[in-house]
């Protein structure tokens, strides 16, 4: 059916959102203690995001094109 999200579409999602949130949160821990390079902890965390949004369809807010 069309429109109708897979528990592993779900699952992925939360996976993507969770991922982002660490991300935000640790940039916006980083930004408060004054760092402003990119940290291996910031290139961790930028990275697991990246791959959670390449499992989620850009119609969903992830970057997977197609199927």
């Amino acid at each position: 059916m069309f429109g109708k999200k897979t528990d592993e579409e779900k699952q992925a999602i939360v996976d993507m959102k969770a991922a982002d949130k660490a991300l935000n949160e640790n940039s916006d821990r980083e930004r408060r203690a004054g760092i402003r390079h990119e940290t291996p902890e910031y290139h961790r965390l930028n990275r697991a995001a990246n791959e959670a949004a390449a499992k989620v369809s850009w119609l969903r807010g992830g970057t997977k094109r197609g199927r």
